[in-house]
C-alpha cells in the first residue's frame, strides 16, 4: 500500500531551534563517560553535586505539611499578600519609604521569568510618559538569553549596552555609559541588582551612582532584575545595594525577584514584580492593571513556593536560620572559585585569572572561546555553554583540579 497522502496544514511553521543551554544538558546527560562534568545549569550543587534541599526549607516543608488551615484554593490574583508584602520589604529594605507611603504595587509572579514577563507586558501597554510611543529596552551584551526574548515578545524592540569588555575581562563602563548617554528619554535600561548573569562582573557602588547619575538625567527607567539577592555575596542588604540606591534618589522604578536560587525553590516558580511610582494613587492604577495583565496570562500564582518563602521572610526565627543556609551557599561557590583560581596560578595556565576571583554569584566568565569550549567537550567531557560561561556551583572538590587540568590544556592548545 502506498502511504497516505499528507495533508497541507493551516500552521505556517518550521522548527524552533533548540534552547541552547538545555541542549548543553542534553548532552550531558547522554554522555556515558564517568568523568564528565557539568558546569552549564545555574543550579546550586553541594560538594557531592547533588541538588541541595535548603535546611529551612525542609523545616518549613513539614510545618505546612502539618498546618490543618490550608487548602488548594486560589490565590488571588496578584498572590498571596503575606509573600508580596515580605518580598518586596526583603528586596526594597523594611524602612523604606515607598513601602510606608503606599507607593509599591506588588505582585506575586512565575519565579523571575514571569516577573520579567508580567513587566515587559506592563510597559509595552503602559510605556513611561517621557518616552515617544513605544520606547526601547536596552539590555546588556551579554545577558541572560531569556530577557531579550521576553520583550521581543511583548513588542517592545530590544537594543543593548556595552557591559563586557573582553579586553580586561571586567566592565566596559565606559561603553555602557556612552549608551545610556544616546539612548532616547524614556527607554528602558534593563539592569541585574547584582551576580550579573553571564559574567560574574557587578559595578562597584560609585559606578552604580554614575549610572544611576546618567540614568536620571537622560530621563531612563530603571527595570531591575533581582535573581540573586542573598545568593551572591551572602549578604541579603549587599546585594539589594543597588536596588535600594536608586529607590534612594526618588526615581519610579520596577524590580523583578526571583526566590528560585537563594531558596532552592527552582521548581515551585515564586517570584514578584514590584513598580514603584511617585505617589500612592498611582500604585493602586499601575496594581490593577497587573492585575489585569496577570489575570488574562496565569489567572492566579501557585501557593506552595510562596508559602514556604512567607513562612520564613514573616518568622525572625526562621529568617535567621536561612540566613545561614544562604552563607553556606554563597561560602561555597566563593572557595570554589579561590580553589580554582589557586589550581590554575599553580599549573602556569597562559592568561591572567584574577576575574575568577574578582566575579561574584553564581557565573564565571572565563573568558575562554568557543573552540576551546569545543574542545574542553570532546576532550575532557566537560560542559559549559559555548560563550565560556561556567556554573561555578557544578565544581567541588571532587572535580575543581580536573577541571583545572582540562581548562589548562585547552587554553595551551586552542
Amino acid at each position: 500500500m502506498s502511504p497516505a497522502a499528507v495533508e497541507p496544514s493551516v500552521f505556517n511553521v518550521t522548527v524552533a531551534p533548540p534552547d541552547a543551554l538545555f541542549g548543553v544538558l542534553a548532552a550531558y546527560k547522554a554522555d556515558p563517560s564517568p568523568i564528565k562534568v557539568d558546569v552549564s545549569v545555574g543550579a546550586y550543587r553541594d560538594d557531592s553535586g547533588k541538588p541541595w534541599v535548603l535546611p529551612v526549607v525542609k523545616k518549613v516543608d513539614v510545618l505546612l505539611k502539618d498546618d490543618p488551615t490550608l487548602d488548594h484554593e486560589y490565590l488571588p490574583i496578584t498572590g498571596l499578600p503575606d509573600f508580596t508584602a515580605a518580598s518586596a520589604k526583603l528586596v526594597l529594605g523594611a524602612d523604606a519609604d515607598a513601602i510606608k507611603t503606599d507607593r509599591v504595587a506588588s505582585v506575586q509572579t512565575i519565579s523571575g521569568t514571569g516577573a520579567n514577563h508580567l513587566g515587559a507586558l506592563f510597559l509595552a501597554r503602559h510605556p513611561p510618559t517621557t518616552s515617544n510611543g513605544t520606547p526601547s529596552v536596552y539590555i546588556s551584551s551579554p545577558t541572560w538569553p531569556n530577557h531579550k526574548q521576553i520583550f521581543a515578545n511583548v513588542g517592545i524592540p530590544v537594543k543593548e549596552y556595552p557591559y563586557w569588555d573582553a579586553a580586561t575581562l571586567g566592565l566596559d563602563l565606559t561603553g555602557f555609559l556612552a549608551t545610556l548617554e544616546a539612548a532616547d528619554p524614556g527607554s528602558i535600561i534593563l539592569l541585574h541588582a547584582c551576580a550579573h548573569n553571564p559574567t560574574g562582573v557587578d559595578p562597584t557602588p560609585d559606578q552604580w551612582k554614575t549610572i544611576a547619575e546618567v540614568m536620571i538625567r537622560r530621563n531612563l527607567f530603571a527595570f531591575f532584575d533581582c535573581a540573586y539577592q542573598g545568593f551572591a555575596s551572602g549578604d541579603l542588604d549587599k546585594d539589594a545595594w543597588a536596588v535600594r540606591y536608586f529607590l534612594s534618589l526618588g526615581v519610579e522604578l520596577l524590580v523583578c525577584q526571583s526566590f528560585a536560587k537563594n531558596f532552592g525553590l527552582y521548581g515551585e516558580r515564586a517570584g514578584a514584580l514590584h513598580v514603584v511610582s511617585s505617589s500612592a494613587d498611582v500604585s493602586v492604577a499601575v496594581k490593577s492593571q497587573l492585575a489585569l495583565l496577570q489575570r488574562s496570562e496565569i489567572s492566579n500564582p501557585p501557593a506552595y513556593g510562596a508559602r514556604i518563602v512567607a513562612k520564613v521572610l514573616n518568622d525572625p526565627t526562621l529568617f535567621n536560620e536561612w540566613t545561614v543556609d544562604l552563607k553556606i551557599m554563597a561560602g561555597r561557590i566563593q572557595e570554589m572559585r579561590k580553589v580554582l583560581f589557586d589550581k590554575l596560578i599553580e599549573l602556569g595556565t597562559p592568561g591572567t585569572w584574577n576575574h575568577i576571583i574578582d566575579q561574584i554569584g553564581m557565573f564565571s566568565f572565563t573568558g575562554l572561546t568557543p573552540a576551546q569550549v569545543a574542545k574542553i567537550t570532546k576532550e575532557y567531557h566537560v560542559y559549559l555553554t559555548a560563550n565560556g560561561r561556567i556554573s561555578m556551583a557544578g565544581l567541588n572538590s571532587h572535580n575543581v583540579e580536573y577541571f583545572a587540568k582540562a581548562v589548562d590544556s585547552v587554553v595551551r592548545t586552542a
